[in-house]
This record gives C-alpha cells, sequence and structure tokens, in this order.
C-alpha cells in the first residue's frame, strides 16, 4: 500500500500554479485579443477550433462554449484535418489552433494547408516564436511557464490557461453580440438551467387551486377554504375580485395567540393586506426569488389586482428551480 505525500499540499501547489498562471496571462492581454474578436464578429461563417492532444480537448470545451453563447463554431482534429476533414472548411470561417508548442508535427502539416485558405488563422499558443504564432495572422498568448506536475510534462497549466482565455473569447463576444437571457435561453432550453431562463409564472399556476374569500366571510370558513385547497393560504377579495389582502397558516396561528376566541372574527380581521404578487407573464425564478427574500412558501399570481391564482414553493422545487 503506497503512502500518501500530504495530498492537500499537493492541491494547493497544484491550483496556485494554475492561478498565478492565468494572472500571468491577464498581464499579456493586449491588442491582438481585440483583432481577435473584431475578426470573429465580421466573419460571417463559423470558427472552426483545431488542436491535438489535450489542446484537441480544451479546443471541444471552447467550440460549446461558443455554440452556447451565440458564436457558431465547430471542431476539427488536427490530424483529421489532413484525410478529409479539411473540406469542412469554408472561406468565411476564422481558425482558431491550440498548440502549447505550436510546432508539433501535426500542426506544421496542417498550418501551411490553412494558409492556401482565404481563412483568418489564429494561434492560441505559448510560444510567440513556434511555427504556428509565426505563420498565423492574429495570437492568442496562452503562455505557460511550466506545468503544474513535477515532472513538467503533464498538460495542466498549459490547458487550463488555454481554457480561461477561450472563456474570456466566449464572454467578449457574447458582450459584443448583445447577447440576452432571452438568447441564451433559445440555445439551453433543456434541464433546470434552461427552466430558470424562459419558465414563466403562467407555465405553473394554472395547475393550483385558486382560493379566494370575500371580506366578510367568518373565519371559521376561511380556515376550512385553506385546509381544503392545501395551499397554506387564501386571497381575499372584494365582490369584483379585487384583492385586498391574504390570510395564511401563519396568520390564522398568530390569531389563535391574540384572541381568546374567532367566533366573532371574518376574512377582513385576519388578513395581511396589499400582499405581494407576482404577474402571470414574469419569470418563474424571480417568483422564486421574492419566496426566498421574504421566507414565505407561496405567492398570489395577480393582474390589475384581479387575482389569477396561486405559484407555490413546491412548484417551483417540482420543476427543479430550486
Amino acid at each position: 500500500m503506497k503512502v500518501l505525500k500530504n495530498p492537500k499540499n499537493t492541491a494547493r501547489m497544484v491550483m496556485l500554479a494554475e492561478a498565478d498562471a492565468i494572472r500571468q496571462a491577464v498581464d499579456l492581454l493586449d491588442d491582438q485579443f481585440e483583432a481577435v474578436v473584431q475578426t470573429i464578429l465580421n466573419a460571417t461563417g463559423r470558427v472552426v477550433v483545431s488542436g491535438v492532444g489535450k489542446s484537441a480537448l480544451i479546443g471541444q470545451k471552447i467550440v460549446a462554449t461558443l455554440n452556447s453563447t451565440g458564436t457558431p463554431a465547430l471542431f476539427m482534429h488536427a490530424a483529421d484535418a489532413i484525410h478529409g476533414d479539411l473540406g469542412m472548411l469554408q472561406d468565411n470561417d476564422v481558425a482558431l489552433i491550440l498548440s502549447k508548442s505550436g510546432n508539433t508535427a501535426e500542426i506544421k502539416v496542417l498550418v501551411p494547408l490553412l494558409r492556401r485558405t482565404a481563412v483568418p488563422l489564429i494561434a492560441m499558443v505559448s510560444d510567440r516564436e513556434s511555427y504556428l504564432a509565426i505563420h498565423s495572422d492574429y495570437i492568442l498568448h496562452a503562455y505557460c511557464a511550466c506545468e503544474a506536475d513535477p515532472l513538467d510534462l503533464a498538460p495542466t497549466t498549459s490547458t487550463t490557461v488555454a481554457l480561461a482565455l477561450g472563456d474570456a473569447l466566449a464572454v467578449s463576444l457574447l458582450e459584443a453580440r448583445d447577447f440576452s437571457r432571452s438568447d441564451f435561453a433559445r440555445y439551453h432550453p433543456g434541464g433546470s438551467l434552461g427552466k430558470k431562463l424562459y419558465m414563466k409564472v403562467a407555465d405553473i399556476f394554472p395547475h393550483n387551486q385558486c382560493p379566494c374569500v370575500p371580506l366578510d366571510m367568518a373565519l371559521k370558513e376561511v380556515i376550512f377554504t385553506i385546509s381544503k385547497n392545501r395551499l397554506g393560504a387564501t386571497a381575499v377579495v372584494d365582490t369584483d375580485n379585487t384583492l385586498r389582502g391574504i390570510i395564511t397558516d401563519g396568520d390564522i396561528r398568530r390569531m389563535a395567540y391574540e384572541h381568546d376566541t374567532f367566533l366573532d372574527l371574518h376574512a377582513r380581521d385576519v388578513m395581511t393586506p396589499a400582499p405581494v404578487c407576482v404577474s402571470p407573464d414574469e419569470y418563474a425564478v424571480l417568483a422564486l426569488q421574492i419566496m426566498q427574500d421574504r421566507n414565505i412558501t407561496q405567492l398570489i399570481v395577480a393582474e390589475n389586482d384581479q387575482v389569477k391564482g396561486f405559484v407555490h414553493l413546491h412548484d417551483l422545487l417540482r420543476e427543479g428551480l430550486v
């Protein structure tokens, strides 16, 4: 059985080394970065990302991030490019090649082929004097002095810097395109993330009961109404359905402490007036935020002071928004 050599210290060393490398890469940002952003914005095609080895894996992540934030992109493996995949490249595309050294055999074969096209070539590379850097139109300097492993061999720090630089590029393009929440929702319709971005209160509340009681209803009947509908609350309305207040389980409990009997009490005596509401057109995640901020479990859905229904914390739990 092997004895561990203080893995926590090793973890700290690796993470600090990678964090320092990212900080150093920040200091190396120059006008080339802005030129790359502008070149991609001006292109009518895709960003074709390529690389080999671990750089290829980072390239695939960058492609995924670009696609999800409004910049069309695809991945072309450098080794496969010379065996037919180069056919995916179009004249209106932009090529982004990832390589730490910029001198690998596959890169040296691919670059001359790309240079025969009209496609702008961007190098994300550590060595600015490398073959890839010298033969590129633009350089994103992903400098890495050494890897985080003690042998300085395993791609660790270099891939982290490249990944961070790719994220910086994607977010810069996102801002330049005025990419909105609705745009993001269009590309992320699945899972809880998608629901947070597109699901509205109107998609939830129609499935619930809508308990409402008049101002002069006896409190005993109010309690029956709350219990029957199992939402823990009821709206209090005028004769024209205009919202006047809300009565919750908590209001009933407080009433029991303050009064010896409730035989002479009515809804207006117990209700909380002017309750917080949410519109059917609001996003469901806003309803969740209101509940969390006010430490409540249900909201009245209202429009123009007319009660439309209720949305409950359990609804949002069921939809995976919590």
